[in-house]
């Protein structure tokens, strides 16, 4: 696979939590940010499925999973909303530059005390007699933001309408009025950098309009479900990265007079790693190709991100057992896996909230209505 062999050889990771500018206009090079934008904005026009596969090698060929989480959330989320959502003007001016690796862009909803409730956000875009809206409030955890050139951003111009009266706006980080808080310390997913954004009275006009004024709901929707199916592709390639050190490691080591691989409980535990690495790929691929059909994959998508995310943790849990001490130590290189896949419980939604999405996609919570006995008819 390419994608996986240019990351062995790129992408390795550079000794230091730093973004590195220089891999990401490698990345850009080889085609990565363009991948899945139109050719008329300067893309490669790529379907979803295609998108996946390049994420999975990239995923599958480096062990900086942070560096390709940052590619990933930049395609995903915040381009998609753009590519679908956006002006032809703001297309032409910000999609070539994010192709090409000369703009980076972040995509900011999540507030400290509103993630997955969007109704909940309190991020406000108060509309001025000229027109104009002024920005005010806090986005966190907002993925590459210190880094970023481009932002979009969720608002609500009418609180009274919850879901229904958030509006999207894009805009330069470089704007009056914004201000991007220090680095945020991580778990995992170290050179992907996190911050706050804050907005004081950040003047915004009617070409920041991300669609409809009322219609970020919508957008955010959008860009979300493909994220939350598409942006689990890498970790679905470092899964697989993690079954192979597990392999080396069950037929190298040796434990009374034989490589431990022979026993039961090693080699169960590398089969039960496969069984969910294939069972993920599948769900992964049934969303793609959803989406490339013009389907819905709202269940598909769900489906997908808790299979993934849940199941690289517990394959990393068992990479680490069956590496034994060692696994424990950094230089084996696995307790760095389990760090970065427990961030996937959380990005795209938490695991409860994909199993509240498909709950509710299966009416679980809807009572079983009976049919009125009929009337007799009259004589």
């Amino acid at each position: 696979m390419a994608a996986a062999e240019f990351a062995a050889n790129q992408l390795a990771y550079p000794g230091t939590d730093q973004f590195d500018q220089v891999r990401w206009l490698k990345c850009a090079e080889f085609g990565v940010q363009g991948l899945m934008i139109p050719t008329e904005y300067g893309g490669a026009g790529r379907s979803a499925v295609e998108g996946a596969l390049t994420f999975e090698g990239l995923g599958l060929g480096t062990s900086d999973n942070g560096f390709v989480f940052a590619l990933s959330s930049q395609s995903f989320a915040m381009q998609r909303a753009l590519v679908t959502a956006g002006s032809e003007e703001q297309r032409r001016h910000w999609l070539p530059k994010l192709a090409a690796g000369s703009a980076i862009g972040c995509f900011a909803m999540s507030e400290p005390e509103a993630g997955s409730d969007t109704g909940a956000i309190t991020t406000t875009a108060t509309l001025n007699p000229d027109g104009t809206y002024s920005l005010n409030g806090a986005k966190a955890w907002v993925t590459l933001s210190p880094v970023a050139d481009v932002i979009v951003v969720f608002a609500t111009t009418d609180p009274s309408k919850g879901h229904w009266g958030i509006t999207a706006f894009i805009l330069e980080t470089d704007r009056a009025g914004i201000s991007v808080g220090p680095l945020q310390p991580k778990m995992g997913l170290n050179t992907c950098p996190f911050a706050e954004v804050t907005f004081t009275d950040c003047r915004v006009g009617g070409t920041d309009l991300l669609g409809n004024v009322g219609a970020g709901g919508s957008v955010f929707s959008g860009a979300v479900e493909a994220e939350r199916a598409f942006l689990y592709a890498a970790q679905m390639g470092s899964m697989e990265r993690v079954i192979n050190l597990s392999i080396q490691r069950a037929r190298s080591r040796q434990a009374y007079g034989q490589p431990i691989g022979k026993f039961q409980g090693i080699s169960h535990k590398i089969a039960e790693m496969k069984l969910r690495h294939e069972s993920a790929r599948l769900l992964i691929y049934k969303a793609a190709e959803l989406y490339d059909r013009g389907g819905s994959m709202t269940m598909a998508g769900a489906l997908a991100k808790l299979q993934t995310s849940e199941m690289a943790v517990q394959s990393a849990l068992d990479a680490m057992r069956i590496h034994g001490a060692a696994g424990y130590t950094s230089e084996a290189g696995v307790e760095a896996e389990l760090r970065d896949a427990i961030g996937g419980l959380s990005y795209s939604g938490t695991s409860e909230i994909a199993r509240n999405l498909i709950a509710r996609m299966l009416r679980v919570d809807r009572p079983i209505r009976t049919a009125r006995p009929s009337k007799p008819p009259e004589v």
